[in-house]
């Protein structure tokens, strides 16, 4: 009996001391862990031409297009961990039409898996606007099948993942580019990129996706002129395509409160054509290249991915209205409340941090202020678009702000975004941890 008993105790011991060397080594082990990165596609131009919607109202019938509307998928991979980063043509995408998406992704978890819209405002209405008799102008079955597209682009990367290194960056991205509607000066030239590249096969040293991360409304159509297009991002995406190969994905900044293309003419008019779409997405794809490309690849790169549950109050009666009688089903019970998922990602040497919404730039700003890396990225528009996002002191404070004040959730949204956004800064740990 001694002697089993003894056997016993050296075996619980061989037990805990095998565990914690494991546990030690873990973190080595999941850096020694190959880094793998796959890109997909999925064009999503309706076919007849639906009406495009520049934001609450009524969408205006489309007769033309210039470019097609687009999925875009980036999937990155490090041992454990495993991310999807979607971009969108669209307006926004409400997270009703997201998690439709997650429940028929493979291989990722629901809240690994961020979709953002690049805020073209010459796309269909995804949010199915009601107007004073709840009617609307969106098409749901077209939404619908939207969402699959979505999930084909992440189950196809998924597929395909293969060793890859990476790349990325934050410069200024010089030219006419963009500026402030309300205040010129006052907007965030900073372009983040983020670029993967095979590692092995007949494709090594090739690009598998670019993805480009700049604050800018892309409305130099605008929903107006009837013409369906991706606006600036579908030159953007022709461009990185055509010189470095691969797939370039769009993911919007903090551009509320009114960062917008810069096609101001000599007499201060918009030029709102199609050889300014070219213009501008040219040259800001040009520009992500010129910062990406001197850039060594990261030797060890680590990969980390958090998500939590976003609370805002409903105040602005206009978007409690939508909310509450959109046939989505955006906000349940009476619309005093919206919730939603924020992500914080570390990609090698850069931190992303989602915000749900139109951020003003004096809030991108601030929380690129407070991460923990130069390399700091906002994915504006992402997981939800609700609207402005303002701070206290700025609601409803100046005459240009009574639109975006309108257009928001309600005085505290800013406030609450921020402490969340802050709060999860502190507590995730630094890139490359």
């Amino acid at each position: 009996m001694q002697y089993i008993l003894s056997i016993y105790l050296m075996m619980k011991r061989i037990a805990f001391a095998t565990f914690t060397v494991t546990l030690l080594l873990f973190p080595l082990i999941n850096h020694a862990q190959p880094f793998r990165a796959a890109a997909a596609l999925r064009k999503i131009t309706p076919d007849p031409l639906l009406p495009v919607s520049g934001g609450v109202g009524t969408p205006k019938p489309a007769t033309a297009k210039k470019g097609d509307l687009f999925v875009r998928a980036m999937v990155l991979e490090k041992g454990t961990v495993r991310i999807a980063i979607v971009g969108i043509d669209n307006l926004g995408w409400t997270s009703v039409l997201g998690d439709r998406s997650r429940k028929l992704i493979k291989g990722i978890p629901p809240q690994n898996i961020l979709i953002g819209a690049t805020h073209t405002h010459s796309a269909p209405d995804a949010y199915a606007f009601p107007d004073a008799k709840g009617q609307h102008g969106a098409d749901l079955k077209y939404l619908d099948w939207c969402t699959q597209q979505v999930a084909d682009a992440v189950n196809e990367a998924v597929q395909n993942l293969q060793p890859a290194a990476l790349k990325t960056a934050v410069g200024e991205a010089k030219g006419k580019i963009a500026y402030n509607y309300y205040a010129p000066d006052l907007y965030d030239p900073r372009c983040g990129v983020i670029q993967a590249l095979a590692t092995s096969g007949d494709k090594k040293g090739s690009i598998i996706a670019t993805l480009v991360n700049y604050a800018i409304h892309p409305e130099v159509l605008g929903n107006e002129l009837g013409i369906l297009s991706p606006d600036l991002c579908g030159p953007l995406y022709d461009r990185i395509e055509s010189k470095a190969g691969g797939v370039a994905i769009f993911l919007n900044g903090a551009q509320g409160g009114m960062v917008t293309a810069d096609n101001r003419t000599a007499t201060n008019n918009d030029a709102r054509s199609w050889e300014e779409c070219l213009r501008i997405g040219e040259l800001l794809a040009d520009e992500a290249l010129r910062i990406i490309t001197p850039v060594k690849e990261d030797p060890d790169v680590s990969l980390y991915c958090h998500a939590r549950t976003i609370t805002f109050p409903v105040e602005s009666p206009m978007m409690r209205f939508i909310l509450q009688n959109s046939p989505l089903a955006i906000a349940s019970g009476k619309g005093d409340s919206v919730s939603t998922q924020l992500n914080l990602l570390n990609i090698g040497a850069a931190q992303v941090v989602t915000i749900p919404g139109e951020a003003l730039p004096n809030i991108g700003y601030y929380i690129k202020r407070q991460m923990k890396t130069k390399q700091a990225f906002l994915f504006g528009l992402t997981n939800d678009a609700f609207g402005y996002i303002l701070t206290k002191v700025d609601f409803g404070s100046f005459k240009k702000y009574n639109y975006v004040s309108r257009t928001s959730l309600g005085e505290m949204t800013g406030e609450i975004y921020i402490q969340k956004a802050l709060q999860m800064i502190q507590e995730c740990p630094a890139p490359g941890k």
